[in-house]
């Protein structure tokens, strides 16, 4: 500044050269690309600047569909991803092989999709992609590996029970309300009962309905689409699953049936925590209703009702300035200085959908608690404020945009929607879609919603909880 004390800063500084900034090519560049091998696997991927890619497989199968099977096989997998193959003699071999090309792994599965990824260096796709295709199809599935998955899961399901936060326990509990005994009302997580049961010839049997080309796709973000197609054509295509290639035995395509009901667990809540500051004794309680498919039109409208309900927990809530807008916020935790949460959460799936609210409070006020979030749900089909519409929606365009500045999240995106849909839709689409949600689009989805039955999981000292047909 003291160099050229005359010149503005709205000015360019003279003899400096002129700034040259990176722009993309084109937007074509940057646009998802699907190809469909001869097998039936789907090759999707999208190009993005950076030396590194995140690449992996995302299989159509998930809890929903153990009806027929053993329940829990989806996290036996979970728990079994990437350890010993054809190829690697152990989990450590996969490892090493990926910090090569300074890679990570991991395997997450869920209600409906089972997802193997890596993110490493673009130069080793090649590597990325053969190891994709052992883990995915070539498993040893060792003795010595279902044991240690077993004991895995029993300290898993232990570890669930003790945790101060109940969040994971609620969903599934919702779940098995809003679905009772059906597709996606079946447990995520093996039972204790099952772990024994469990063994390489089940999970063979599993693995031959589920485990074809034509229900994977193989997804990857910052890399050549060719380049991608070609390492699945050399390691995907005409491969010999190692639990063979025989017909397996029919594929459930049960379509989600909505119940509604109640699940109870009365549990002592007392001594979650230890400590100088002890977490106080809480009784959760989760409403849902059905709402829709990810597939469905309505999706949008409840993605934004889902925002313009917000919540959260009671310590954000309080202080002066901290300018909490939403209706969870303004209508419950402003108003009721006793309870400690609540939340709006929206679940979707390919023939179904669940938007439920969660709240905590103390035991005792646990009939109150009940009847203030069942108001809420009454009032969603009143009317709907212009300001608080629009807040909502640039809210879910905001939170879209930042999620999908991860590479990761990028993957998952396209995988999904390349899975479900054989296409995807690009980030500023659905902001065009976000952006014409109106008020009478909000007031529909919530009336179609309101005529169904609720979902209840209750969850802790339950004395008080008022019976199931007065909530």
């Amino acid at each position: 500044g003291g160099a050229y004390p005359s010149v503005s800063l709205t000015c360019p500084l003279p003899g400096v050269p002129k700034a040259v900034f990176a722009a993309a090519e084109s937007r074509e560049r940057f646009e998802t690309r699907v190809t469909v091998l001869e097998n039936g696997l789907r090759v999707a991927s999208q190009n993005k600047f950076g030396q590194f890619c995140t690449v992996g497989v995302l299989v159509n199968s998930g809890s929903r569909h153990e009806a027929k099977y053993l329940s829990g096989i989806s996290h036996f997998l979970e728990k079994l991803a990437f350890s010993s193959t054809a190829q690697f003699g152990s989990k450590d071999e996969i490892l090493l092989t990926l910090e090569k090309h300074g890679g990570i792994c991991d395997c997450q599965a869920s209600r409906d999709t089972i997802m193997y990824a890596v993110s490493a260096d673009a130069r080793g796709l090649d590597t990325v992609v053969n190891l994709l295709a052992d883990v995915t199809l070539q498993p040893r599935l060792s003795d010595e590996e279902i044991e240690m998955t077993r004991m895995a899961i029993r300290f898993e399901l232990e570890d669930l029970n003790m945790r101060p936060d109940p969040e994971p326990l609620l969903t599934e509990m919702i779940h098995a309300a809003a679905f009772r005994d059906n597709t996606v009302g079946l447990n995520r997580f093996c039972p204790v009962e099952n772990t024994d049961k469990i063994d390489r010839a089940v999970l063979h049997s599993y693995l031959s309905s589920y485990y074809t080309p034509d229900r994977m796709v193989l997804a990857g973000v910052g890399i050549e689409h060719e380049h991608l197609v070609e390492c699945a054509r050399k390691y995907l295509l005409g491969v010999e699953p190692v639990w063979g290639s025989g017909q397996g035995r029919a594929v459930d395509r049960s379509v989600a049936q909505y119940t509604g009901g109640i699940i109870k667990v009365e549990k002592d809540m007392s001594d979650v925590s230890l400590g100088p500051t002890p977490i106080p004794e809480l009784t959760h309680i989760m409403i849902g209703l059905e709402s829709c498919s990810f597939l469905e039109d309505d999706f949008i409208p409840f993605a934004v009702l889902n925002m313009m309900m917000g919540g959260g927990g009671s310590f954000s809530a309080g202080g002066p300035g901290k300018g909490m807008f939403t209706r969870l916020y303004l209508n419950v935790l402003n108003r009721h200085h006793w309870m400690y949460n609540a939340t709006s959460y929206h679940h979707s799936y390919e023939d179904t959908g669940l938007l439920c609210i969660h709240a905590s409070a103390d035991p005792k006020q646990v009939r109150e608690m009940v009847e203030i979030i069942t108001r809420e749900f009454i009032l969603m089909a009143g009317a709907v404020g212009e300001v608080e519409l629009e807040r909502a929606k640039t809210q879910l365009k905001s939170m879209l945009m930042m999620n999908l500045e991860s590479r990761p999240v990028i993957f998952e995106d396209v995988g999904r929607q390349v899975l479900a849909t054989n296409t995807r839709k690009l980030p500023h689409e659905l902001c065009d879609l976000i952006s014409q949600v109106k008020p009478s689009d909000i007031k529909r989805v919530v009336t179609k919603m309101l005529h169904k039955k609720p979902a209840v999981a209750a969850l802790g000292d339950l004395t008080d909880l008022p019976t199931y047909e007065h909530i």
